[in-house]
């Protein structure tokens, strides 16, 4: 196994539809933000924004894949599973919406409002790459159990819930796709097994969109007009003229930062209990060190491990998936082709793939949590659920014109809509998940001491407004309220403590003797 070389296997088909496809909707995402919503004139997103994203995604999953064949050659084994690879998608909403868009409505420069979101993606990165020589230690720390539950949420509601609700507004095309995952990847007797599923699906949904009339040759003809050759270039300059302005809008870098990094340390604990264990320093500062070169080239959003790594090796993925699905996110915008894919390929025949991701990557913790632990699962969702339906409710409010402050909570309260714990409990989710989740596993395990110190850690968060609070900031709003919460909560862990210490005090030597006996 010396000479081990990047194979392509069956399984990686499949594997590189699913993941590149969900990785050019987040590009296309991103350019389509910032065009059409923030403004920001197409030659700088086309021409200097998504080259960069491209490449800063291509250099990570390089990354993966080295190390992948580096597990795969000291190992002997033949089924690793490389990391998937692609962009943080919380990041592009923040970045956007937080940093890009009120700089240059501000300012109207364009080019000044990139400068502030290449040093805030600068400071995330550095929380990736400083936070890998602690990676482990905290993964460690962390019950496994807890890990794969927060993991599972994001999974069912970031990655499934949305491509669910695309998917039937398509059925005459999203559920013969659906069936086909179904039959082929959950079930036991694959049809048409001599084709790769992956190829399957893109051909039977491609095949009934356009049967369906879902899709048109004008998009087809309207997307060449993107075409061109786009290389990426240093933007050194960009980023240190930034630096002196930037510290204002730094505040919401932190808490993604660290959302960033719980992200991938739950990605890479998913891959260890599917049996690929990656050195969690290697993989954050391949992260970290990704997102500053893409920093450095005037791309302003990060790059993380992807989450699904469970499902892609259901799949039958090996290692040649996620390289091919970065080198694919790097010549898409190098030659302005993500349009014109999207124009043949629908979307409604790729996001019952990422159904599947979503259910595989919660089906792992169940399988993996024991039965005693099994609550947390439910309780680390909760966080998620929230984020969700707060996002939606939001977005919805927008889209209307209006929002909870001017329809008033009270009159949201009479119609069982309670928004106040809906946005207190769904900011924060991936820090609030894990949190929960640690808070129920050590009062199941009764190890009260390490409860307390979650809960402690649960005031902190919440006293400078990381978790449960819409902004960051010292004390402000109704932090302090759940400040006082989570030390009540700390306080009843100390008293458990203190009464079973208590209780095993007070036993007779004699009993204890006949107990061990």
């Amino acid at each position: 196994m010396k000479n081990m070389k990047l194979e392509w296997k069956r399984g990686d088909w499949a594997a590189y539809f699913g993941l590149m496809t969900n990785n050019l909707t987040n590009l296309l995402t991103m350019m389509g933000l910032l065009i059409f919503v923030v403004g920001i004139p197409k030659e700088i997103v086309y021409g200097r924004i998504a080259p960069a994203f491209g490449l800063a995604v291509l250099v990570a999953s390089a990354c993966y894949a080295w190390f992948a064949m580096q597990m795969a050659r000291q190992t002997g084994r033949t089924d690793v599973t490389a990391l998937p690879s692609g962009p943080s998608a919380p990041s592009i909403f923040t970045v956007t919406f937080l940093v890009l868009m009120p700089v240059y409505q501000q300012t109207k420069d364009a080019d000044f409002a990139i400068q502030i979101g290449l040093v805030w993606c600068f400071v995330e990165a550095l929380i990736l790459a400083g936070g890998s020589f602690l990676g482990e230690t905290i993964r460690k720390m962390i019950p496994r159990t807890v890990l794969l539950s927060c993991l599972s949420g994001l999974g069912l509601l970031l990655l499934a819930m949305n491509p669910m609700l695309q998917a039937f507004e398509a059925p005459t095309v999203s559920f013969i796709v659906l069936l086909l995952i179904f039959i082929n990847w959950f079930g036991k007797k694959a049809i048409f097994a001599r084709i790769p599923t992956g190829l399957l699906l893109l051909v039977a949904g491609t095949a009934l969109a356009w049967i369906s009339g879902l899709q048109s040759p004008e998009a087809i003809k309207a997307s060449m007009s993107s075409f061109g050759f786009n290389p990426p270039e240093l933007h050194v300059d960009s980023f240190m003229q930034g630096l002196p302005h930037a510290l204002p809008y730094l505040a919401s870098a932190v808490p993604l930062g660290l959302a960033n990094y719980i992200f991938d340390l739950e990605n890479i604990e998913s891959a260890h209990a599917a049996g690929d264990e990656y050195n969690t320093r290697k993989v954050m500062l391949a992260n970290g060190l990704s997102s500053m070169l893409g920093c450095l080239l005037g791309n302003p959003f990060p790059v993380t491990v992807y989450v699904g790594h469970a499902g892609w090796k259901a799949m039958g993925a090996s290692i040649g998936y996620t390289l091919a699905s970065g080198v694919t996110m790097f010549l898409v915008p190098l030659f302005g082709l993500g349009a014109f894919m999207l124009a043949i390929i629908p979307m409604t025949a790729i996001v019952p793939i990422l159904v599947f991701i979503g259910v595989v990557t919660a089906n792992q913790v169940v399988r993996e949590t024991p039965k005693a632990e099994v609550p947390v699962i439910f309780i680390c969702l909760f966080p998620w659920i929230a984020n969700w339906a707060l996002t939606m409710m939001n977005s919805v409010m927008g889209a209307a014109g209006t929002s909870a402050a001017k329809i008033g909570t009270d009159v949201l309260h009479s119609k069982g809509i309670y928004y106040e714990g809906l946005m207190h409990l769904g900011n924060g989710a991936p820090l609030a998940s894990m949190l929960w989740g640690c808070i129920a596993i050590f009062a199941i395990l009764n190890k009260p001491l390490r409860g307390a110190v979650s809960a402690a850690c649960g005031a902190l968060l919440s006293l400078f407004g990381v978790i449960h609070s819409p902004m960051v900031g010292f004390a402000e709003g109704n932090s302090l309220m759940f400040v006082i919460a989570y030390l009540m909560m700390s306080g009843m862990f100390v008293l458990k403590h203190f009464l079973d210490s208590r209780e095993v005090a007070h036993v007779e030597p004699g009993t204890i003797a006949k107990e061990n006996s």
